[in-house]
Order: C-alpha cells, then structure tokens, then sequence
C-alpha cells in the first residue's frame, strides 16, 4: 500500500517508537495523527470513546500502528516475602494489550467501511510486542505477559480481518533507545549489548519506523511477527 495521501493513526506518537513512525511516515505523504497521553489533546489508548472519537474524526484512515505502551512495574513476583502487586499487573496489561485491542477494533471497523483500493486492500495495522513476549525478562513477568498478548492476537486478527482486505502484522523490537532502555540498570544494558550478534548496540527508533513503513509498502507480510533485534536472544541478569 502506498500511503501517501490517505489517513494513518499512531498512538504513543510524542516520543521513541512512536514519534519516529509520525516523522517516518509524514515524509511519505500520508496524512498522519498521532495520540499519546503526553499530548494535546490527551487521548488514552484504553478509552474507548476517546479513541473512538479520534478514529472517527480521520478521514480515510488506512493504516494503524500501535505504538503506545508501558515498561511495567511490580519486578519479581515475590520478593522478600511479599506478592507482586496484582494492581500492577492489571495495569500493565490493560496499557499494552486491552489498549492496543481497543485501537485495533474501532480502527478495523473504520477501515473495513472504507472502499477497497485497485489491489482489493482497505487497510495494514501494524503491532507493537517485545522479544521478551516470548525470552522472558527477569522481574518483568508483566511486561512479558502483556506483550505476549500482543503477539498472540497477531494471527487470529489477520484471519478475522484478511477478509476485509486489512493486514496485521506485529513487530517484536529487541532493546531500543528509547526512555524505556533508559532505565535499565547500566550492567544489564551492556550484557545485553554484549549478547546481540550485530550490530552490538540498541536499535534505532528510526530503525523500527523505516519497518514499519515496509510492512504498510510490502502485501504479503500478514499474520506474521517480526523480530527487530540484531539477533539478540535475552538471558537472566549475570548475578
């Protein structure tokens, strides 16, 4: 699909990820909205009525990624005797899946009313998961469960939708410099450097939007989930 002049929708738009996808497809001609709590208007990607009055108000809206997302709390499930917090958990997982679900269904409603372009397609709607969806992160099981989510709805959503002409496709990033990467302690950031086959450094937020760009560009990426991580394969923290 060639975007330009036709509406696209990133949500976690003000910063990393996000922000280099607007950059990233803005340069292509497309017409692109953004929403991030951090923003003006604020829209909440759980809200069901906001996100649906920003879908609403899109015209021609072809194309969704999902960008917004949390890097979770609650670090080890016991830890000095105490339980993980529950409403951690819950929170973690409402932001990173029910909110990615919430988008994807009114956007792909939205989509499916629009009419067909020459090839048959009506929209793409690209994810966003984690490598640790399925390498596991020490003290992140809420991170890990919550994108695994996202990983898991990749397939079901492409064949609930491919009759519709809508693509789904998840990208899986591996540490990226973001604020996210930012606050991991400075040992761990360098084992996992170390632990990537190469390049031996974070990905590039810019990386990860000329992805995406690709994924809308490309037709027979669907159902599918892409690891953008330079080979990395994620370990426990050296003790």
């Amino acid at each position: 699909m060639d975007v330009t002049g036709h509406g696209v929708l990133v949500t976690g738009s003000a910063s990393g990820l996000g922000a280099a996808t607007v950059d990233e497809l803005d340069a292509l001609g497309a017409h692109v909205h953004g929403i991030d709590r951090r923003s003006d208007p604020s829209v909440d990607v759980t809200d069901p009525d906001g996100v649906a009055a920003t879908v609403d108000a899109i015209t021609d809206l072809r194309v969704l990624v999902c960008c917004a997302g949390i890097g979770g709390t609650g670090g080890m499930v016991v830890r000095r005797g105490e339980a993980h917090s529950l409403d951690a958990f819950e929170h973690t997982v409402r932001v990173n899946l029910v909110g990615t679900f919430n988008c994807v269904r009114l956007a792909a409603a939205a989509m499916s009313r629009l009419d067909p372009l020459p090839d048959g397609a009506r929209g793409v709607i690209v994810m966003t998961s984690s490598i640790a969806a399925t390498d596991g992160v020490t003290g992140g099981v809420a991170y890990s469960a919550s994108k695994a989510g996202v990983t898991g709805m990749t397939l079901p959503l492409a064949r609930d939708l491919g009759g519709s002409g809508v693509r789904v496709v998840t990208i899986a990033p591996g540490p990226m410099d973001t604020s996210m990467a930012a606050g991991l302690p400075a040992a761990y950031a360098d084992q996992l450097i170390d632990d990537t086959a190469y390049p031996a450094r974070f990905g590039a937020p810019t990386e990860f939007a000329r992805l995406v760009a690709h994924i809308i560009e490309n037709p027979m990426l669907n159902g599918d989930v892409i690891r953008l991580d330079g080979g990395l394969r994620m370990r426990a923290p050296d003790r």
